[in-house]
């Protein structure tokens, strides 16, 4: 048996606002998770990736700018996930700004990692172009040993840097077994011996890699309790949940498990109408909220209940379904909804948003957990849902059934014929038909098949498509 005994080392990038931290996570993760743009305080919350350089393999966490002296507001709540990266990491990455040089603020969060840190690399990022004693002379007085000059941008001393601070991977040793116990030998499978049709077990493949983690994304406008839901989910202050709209501005994702199951949880910015959104800073986090919803397998539609249901929650459903994913409605801040504003709300769900009638909605309060456990078990049907295997028999026999309780409107000269039905996709379930004439059917009838299959086969929290394939005809001649 071959065994790696080491586990995978921690690295917490910190540092003040608009030094490069978030460019730098991208580079060292190869990709565009992070929201980066030349905008101060854009990073908020915690944000996991896994780093790749080499053969080397280890986590990042980015962060917001620290303000260690920062005491209320956001500052204080993004200086709060900055220590938390610290205490988490094996080691910090203290970036600071080689072209701005050393300002205050980099010797107070010199001072707090020299107390806190297990092991801090001060690092002197932006330097392209620019002589390397020249770039790095200023920040020696920070007391943290060697600067390394790097350009996060341009990639220029970043893998000679990780190289030289990161563990040389790991040699593959080999483990001899101390003690072989014959019943475990016996219990296990025989790749020899087991063979289709003679009474062995093949191990299925899909228990050896266990359940599938399910991709969540909450979505719904500023304000509406989204990361204070995630919180309350992972049981800690993961996620800054601050009384102000526009708290959250890029898509964060975390892993956590419930139940046995494991999900991956998506944070997402509020959406509001396009016409109100004129900061840049804005339109990054709406498109970054659009590829999480694109990403996700189940989405959480919240709306606030202190608030009417408003023609923008609309909008973000119909962004939801015409990606095709599941949802599931949950009217937040129940407990400060009076009995006449609750009424008024669910008269105002019915009619603006009635299209999603196929959602299971619940009533919660996220701060206090009330009616979290129950959303949750809906994401995990609408999820089952949403990735049902549906056989080619069942969906033809509906079909019949369908067919014979109401026929197709007559269109022309003769009335589209369905003949059988096959499943085509999953995330959502498509539905594909074949038949003659089914250019001919309508919308309204298409419409009708998809609810029929949705009850026929409990599709209940994903929306289902219905896709017609008309036969030619073998006998037609060109004229």
């Amino acid at each position: 048996m071959i065994q790696t005994a080491t586990s995978t080392p921690v690295v917490a990038l910190v540092g003040r606002p608009n030094v490069g931290k978030s460019t730098l996570f991208n580079r060292l993760t190869r990709s565009r998770a992070a929201l980066v743009a030349d905008i101060p305080g854009l990073t908020r919350d915690r944000h996991y990736g896994q780093g790749r350089l080499n053969d080397r393999r280890f986590i990042v966490i980015d962060t917001g700018g620290f303000e260690p002296v920062a005491r209320q507001g956001i500052a204080a709540e993004m200086a709060r996930q900055a220590r938390q990266a610290v205490i988490e990491s094996d080691l910090v990455v203290f970036v600071v700004d080689g072209r701005d040089g050393m300002a205050a603020r980099d010797r107070d969060i010199a001072n707090e990692l020299r107390r806190t840190a297990a092991r801090v690399v001060l690092v002197v990022n932006k330097t392209e172009g620019m002589p390397r004693q020249s770039a790095i002379a200023d920040f020696w007085s920070l007391g943290l040993g060697q600067p390394y000059a790097i350009s996060a941008a341009h990639g220029d001393g970043v893998t000679e840097l990780f190289e030289e601070l990161l563990p040389p991977p790991p040699d593959e040793i080999e483990v001899e077994p101390e003690f072989e116990d014959p019943t475990v030998q016996a219990a296990m499978p025989d790749a020899e011996a087991a063979a289709p049709g003679e009474g062995s077990a093949r191990p299925d493949k899909a228990a050896l890699l266990g359940p599938r983690r399910v991709k969540v994304a909450v979505v719904g406008r500023p304000n509406a309790g989204k990361s204070t839901l995630i919180n309350t989910l992972l049981g800690e202050e993961r996620m800054i949940a601050f009384d102000q709209p526009g708290t959250t501005r890029d898509a964060v994702s975390v892993d956590f498990e419930r139940a046995g199951k494991p999900y991956t949880l998506i944070d997402t910015a509020g959406v509001r109408r396009r016409g109100k959104v004129t900061d840049v800073i804005e339109k990054f986090s709406v498109v970054k909220t659009l590829q999480a919803i694109e990403d996700c397998n189940v989405c959480i539609l919240l709306i606030d209940a202190s608030e009417d249901v408003a023609e923008q929650d609309a909008h973000i459903a119909g962004y939801v379904l015409e990606a095709g994913r599941a949802v599931v409605v949950g009217i937040n801040k129940w407990d400060l909804a009076d009995a006449h504003r609750r009424e008024r709300i669910k008269v105002e769900f019915a009619r603006k948003l009635g299209f999603l009638s196929f959602a299971r909605l619940h009533f919660v309060t996220a701060k206090e957990g009330k009616g979290v456990g129950s959303l949750m078990r809906s994401v995990d049907e609408a999820f089952a849902a949403a990735t049902a295997k549906l056989s080619t028999p069942r969906l033809t026999r509906a079909l019949y059934e369908a067919v014979e309780r109401q026929q197709p409107p007559r269109r022309g000269p003769s009335r589209p014929k369905l003949r059988y039905a096959h499943q085509g996709g999953q995330n959502p379930p498509v539905v594909i038909i074949h038949g003659n004439a089914l250019d001919r059917i309508a919308d309204s009838y298409r419409r009708y098949l998809e609810g029929w299959f949705r009850e026929r086969f409990s599709l209940q929290g994903t929306p289902l498509r219905v896709e017609f394939r008309t036969s030619s005809n073998p006998y037609a001649r060109d004229r």
